[in-house]
C-alpha cells in the first residue's frame, strides 16, 4: 500500500474548534500514516486520547500542542503498543491520569498485522460503558466497543458529536479481528451498537476523519458477511484447513500477509462454531449439516 507523502508529522492541526490532531511518525502498512493523538478541548483544561508510542519526539509534540493548559485525563481507547505506550511517560511528565479501557496483557497465539499488547499501561480509573469525564468546555462519554480487542472503547465528544472510534471503524481499512483476545460475534455487535448511534463524524487512530459514519457503518457489517458467506462457500467443498482456505478467499494479496488473513478467517470459524455451523477436527474445519 501506498502512504501519502509530506503528512504533517509532529504538527498540531485543529480540525475542529475543540480537537487538535498530532500525528506520530511510526507510519506503515498496518498503521497507515501513523497514529493519531486528538487532543480534546480549548481552554483550562483538555484530555488527550491515544497519546501513541512511547517516542520522545511524538510526546514533545503533545505537549507542545497542550501547551499552558492542564490535561486532565490522558485517555486510551484500548492497549495495542501503537496506541497506549506514551501514557506512562505523559503521566510522570505531567501528573495526568491515565483514564479510559482497561488494562489487557495477553500473548498472541498466531501472527498479527498490527501491534501486540502494551504491557506498561496502568490506568488510574477505567471507563465503564456510558461513564464520561470532563474538562473545560468538553465531555468525553465511553461506548464500549469489544471485537478490536475485549478492552476496546470508542469516546464521544457530547459537545460536537463527534465520535473517536480508535481501531474499531477506520475508514481507509478494515479492522484486524484476531483471537484469541479478537472476536467477531462482539467486533459485529459492537457495529451494530455505533449503527444505532447518531455521531456526526468519526476520528479514527490511523487515517482520515469519517464524515459519513452510518453509510460506512453499513458497509463494513455487509463486508464482514460477505466474507461469512465466502467461509461457507469454501467448507461447502469439502473439509480444509484454513491455510488452504486463505489463497482462495484473499486474491492477489500479498502473501506475506497470509498469516494475518488466517487470524480473520479463524475468527469468522470460531463465531461460527459458536452458533453451530461448523466444527473443528484437528486443524480442519467442515460444516456442520443438519438433519
Amino acid at each position: 500500500m501506498e502512504l501519502p507523502a509530506d503528512l504533517p508529522t509532529g504538527l498540531a492541526e485543529t480540525i475542529e474548534p475543540l480537537v487538535r490532531r498530532v500525528l506520530a511518525g511510526n507510519p506503515s502498512a498496518f498503521t497507515y500514516t501513523g497514529t493519531q493523538t486528538y487532543v480534546v478541548g480549548k481552554g483550562a483544561d483538555v484530555a488527550v486520547i491515544d497519546p501513541g508510542p512511547a517516542d520522545p519526539a511524538h510526546i514533545e509534540a503533545i505537549l507542545a500542542t497542550v501547551g499552558d493548559a492542564r490535561i486532565a485525563a490522558i485517555m486510551c481507547t484500548h492497549t495495542h503498543r501503537d496506541h497506549s505506550p506514551a501514557a506512562a511517560p505523559l503521566a510522570a511528565r505531567t501528573g495526568a491520569p491515565i483514564i479510559g479501557c482497561a488494562a489487557l496483557m495477553l500473548s498472541d497465539d498466531g501472527p498479527r498485522s498490527d501491534e501486540a499488547f502494551d504491557t506498561t499501561y496502568a490506568p488510574d480509573r477505567v471507563l465503564a460503558d456510558g461513564e464520561s469525564v470532563s474538562g473545560d468546555g468538553w465531555t468525553l462519554q465511553a461506548v464500549a466497543t469489544p471485537g478490536h480487542t475485549s478492552n476496546h472503547l470508542c469516546l464521544a465528544l457530547v459537545e460536537s458529536g463527534a465520535l473517536f472510534t480508535g481501531d474499531h471503524v477506520m475508514g481507509w481499512s478494515t479492522s484486524v479481528i484476531s483471537p484469541p483476545d479478537g472476536d467477531m460475534a462482539d467486533y459485529m455487535a459492537s457495529l451494530a451498537k455505533l449503527q444505532e448511534r447518531s455521531d456526526r463524524v468519526y476520528y479514527p487512530a490511523h487515517g482520515p476523519a469519517v464524515e459519513n459514519p452510518a453509510q460506512l457503518v453499513r458497509g463494513m457489517m455487509g463486508h464482514r458477511k460477505q466474507r461469512e458467506r465466502q467461509v461457507l462457500r469454501q467448507l461447502e467443498a469439502g473439509p480444509q484447513a484454513i491455510p488452504d482456505m486463505v489463497p482462495q478467499m484473499y486474491k492477489g494479496i500479498d502473501e506475506r500477509l497470509y498469516g494475518a488473513a488466517g487470524r480473520s478467517v479463524l475468527a469468522h470459524l470460531i463465531d461460527l462454531k459458536n452458533r453451530g455451523a461448523v466444527r473443528l477436527e484437528g486443524d480442519v474445519w467442515a460444516l456442520i449439516h443438519g438433519d
